[in-house]
């Protein structure tokens, strides 16, 4: 049982607004520790320099998608076990089965409620203490 406050969390969207939500709900879940990238590029080499705990990536971005990260998150070894949400517009089953086949952790459709995040996060990482 993790305490939310030991779970570094990287959250990756092109839209600040959303950004600034998954920040808000990871505060009132205890999740302090967050750090931001407005892309998929920008992610993935914030990761290489500073790895975290969750990943929570927006899945339609510009550069590079939330596929194509969780991909590369996958293939290097030091980030290969790293905690990857999926966050999307649509519950498309097609996109859900490719995540799934490039092994995202879970994934969440928006909008969200702090409770069914908390909820994904803790399918994930066991409850949260």
């Amino acid at each position: 049982m993790p305490a939310p406050a030991s779970i570094s969390t990287l959250i990756v969207d092109d839209q600040m607004t959303m950004r600034a939500l998954v920040r808000a709900a990871l505060n009132q879940i205890g999740i302090t520790e967050i750090r931001e990238a407005p892309d998929g590029e920008a992610g993935l080499r914030s990761l290489v320099s500073s790895p975290a705990n969750l990943v929570i990536s927006d899945y339609n971005m510009p550069k590079l998608d939330g596929l194509g990260l969780l991909r590369a998150v996958r293939s290097y070894a030091p980030l290969k076990n790293t905690a990857f949400i999926m966050l999307t517009g649509r519950a498309d089953i097609d996109l859900v089965a490719r995540a799934r086949q490039f092994g995202v952790n879970n994934y969440l459709v928006k909008p969200f409620t702090t409770q069914t995040l908390k909820q994904k996060i803790s399918e994930v990482f066991g409850p949260l203490g």
